[in-house]
């Protein structure tokens, strides 16, 4: 991924258009790198879920121009780039597969994001009526070993309509819900990063299934 890191660490020292457009060639060479190994990934997780199996990487990329209009941060372009393999890719509502790569910040990841209120109630909903299954998937020693520990923003109480005192109350209170692992430049680096980002995936999907089934019933 040398051109990818390259590119990505002197963009963060030189986030300006002048610079952007002056080494547009770069920014395309490096993109084109991404979307190979984009590319490469959706064929190893298409071989564990069909609903990733015939995305295109131009569908799950995002770009790299931020929207900037109501951010204190004025600066034009991400500096990192990143993919969700997903049904419908970048902009679906379901839970997928999130690949990230930032120079000292790279990650992988799934779950839902800032979700739609429609889909986090309805989330929360099989959260509670299966919530044994849920722990289950998130306690098995495999997804333990990729993904520690739960992330998203919480509310303070329990949300309208649950009790304090139910068992699932914590997760409950998640207004996203979903799980990383943090890579080193060395692991993105590394020949065997497909294969272990593929591995990583494979614990991932139970996750997703338990969320998915959720969402697709809205």
């Amino acid at each position: 991924m040398s051109q990818i890191f390259d590119f990505l660490s002197e963009l963060r020292e030189n986030n300006n258009r002048e610079w952007f457009n002056d080494n547009k060639n770069r920014y395309k060479a490096a993109l084109s790198e991404f979307e190979g190994v984009v590319g490469q990934m959706i064929a190893s997780i298409g071989q564990l879920d069909d609903a990733v199996r015939l995305l295109e990487p131009k569908e799950c990329i995002f770009r790299i121009y931020k929207d900037i209009r109501f951010s204190k941060n004025k600066e034009p372009y991400k500096t990192n780039m990143g993919a969700y393999l997903a049904r419908g890719g970048r902009k679906s509502k379901f839970s997928g597969y999130y690949m990230h790569m930032e120079p000292n910040g790279s990650f992988l990841s799934g779950g839902i994001y800032l979700p739609e209120p429609a889909v986090l109630s309805r989330v929360r909903e099989d959260i509670d009526l299966y919530y044994d299954d849920f722990i289950n998937i998130i306690n098995n020693p495999s997804f333990k070993q990729h993904f520690p520990e739960l992330h998203g923003d919480k509310l303070k109480t329990t949300p309208k309509g649950y009790s304090k005192d139910n068992p699932a109350s914590e997760i409950l209170k998640h207004k996203s819900l979903y799980v990383a692992r943090m890579l080193s430049n060395n692991e993105v680096n590394s020949p065997s990063y497909i294969a272990e980002a593929t591995e990583t995936f494979r614990a991932l999907k139970p996750f997703n299934d338990f969320l998915n089934r959720a969402i697709e019933d809205l």
